[in-house]
């Protein structure tokens, strides 16, 4: 069984997917910030789910806007277990309006959480698996990085398609210290997560209103449209139980890349001829180890 480090685990695929784990008999950390504030709820229920269901789910301080707060939260786990077997991103936060009305300091937030907020984990987390010689690294992604994109997601759509080019990068580089990469590329689910329900707006109404003029409603078509596309049966779920099979998978046999779209949005036809150039193109260059971890 692994030891499991979940980023942002308070609610939607990462709380899910922590109990998912935690139910396969893993033992996970739930990390989320404000643990004493705002997510107590959160860290209450998580506790009472470890308490009734008699699995290993804890919660964890960690705010990925800060490398202190990662380094501090890695250390402790790697304290207690003497290793960290499974790190998943999946911290992320969603931003909706025209793109010209946030501003760039309102943009570079999103990065911040979604983009940067993987790099100061790395930075605390890969150390001790690089010293192990194992380890994997799960990447929530998102279909919007190479699918159809409706208007009025543009901040979140080009982090995340930022996340996803480091994930690949990283992927490589990674290898020859024997750990692995996986990146889980969840579609547009319109129920189960608090996305949409707690994403962040522009400042500048301005703007907003001057776009309101042209595309009024736009976002709220773009939802139930979005809604309409995806079966009756979709379950959120579904992500949670990919994380389990992944990490479940003998070490060296995982897959790269697994999508679960009930929309259907075109990325994963655009994912496998990007994902197979790379193969070829490493291939060419004499790189292809580079493709699989190894010792």
């Amino acid at each position: 069984m692994s030891v499991v480090l979940i980023t942002g685990a308070s609610s939607g695929f990462g709380a899910l997917t922590a109990r998912a784990l935690a139910r396969a008999g893993h033992t996970v950390y739930a990390s989320m910030r404000a643990t004493t504030g705002r997510n107590a709820t959160a860290v209450a229920e998580a506790v009472a789910f470890s308490r009734d269901n008699n699995v290993d789910l804890r919660t964890i301080e960690l705010d990925v806007q800060s490398q202190e707060s990662a380094d501090t939260a890695v250390a402790q786990i790697v304290a207690e277990h003497g290793a960290l077997d499974v790190l998943v991103h999946n911290a992320g936060h969603m931003v909706i309006g025209p793109t010209e009305a946030f501003t760039p300091e309102e943009i570079a937030h999103v990065y911040d959480i979604n983009v940067l907020g993987t790099q100061r984990v790395n930075r605390a987390a890969l150390p001790s698996m690089r010293a192990r010689g194992n380890g994997l690294v799960l990447w929530i992604g998102s279909s919007s990085a190479r699918g159809g994109t409706p208007p009025y997601l543009g901040p979140y759509f080009a982090a995340k398609a930022g996340m996803d080019a480091l994930a690949i990068s990283y992927a490589g580089e990674l290898a020859r210290f024997n750990i692995e990469t996986s990146i889980v590329v969840p579609g547009s689910f319109t129920h189960g997560t608090n996305h949409f329900a707690n994403s962040g707006r522009p400042a500048d109404e301005a703007t907003v209103n001057a776009y309101e003029e042209r595309y009024a409603g736009l976002m709220e078509q773009v939802s139930q449209r979005l809604a309409e596309l995806a079966p009756p049966d979709a379950d959120v779920a579904e992500v949670a139980a990919a994380v389990v099979r992944i990490v479940e998978t003998p070490h060296g046999k995982r897959p790269f890349r697994v999508h679960i779209d009930p929309a259907d949005d075109g990325s994963e036809v655009v994912s496998v001829v990007a994902d197979r150039i790379r193969t070829e193109f490493l291939t060419r260059i004499g790189l292809d180890d580079l493709l699989h971890p190894h010792n």
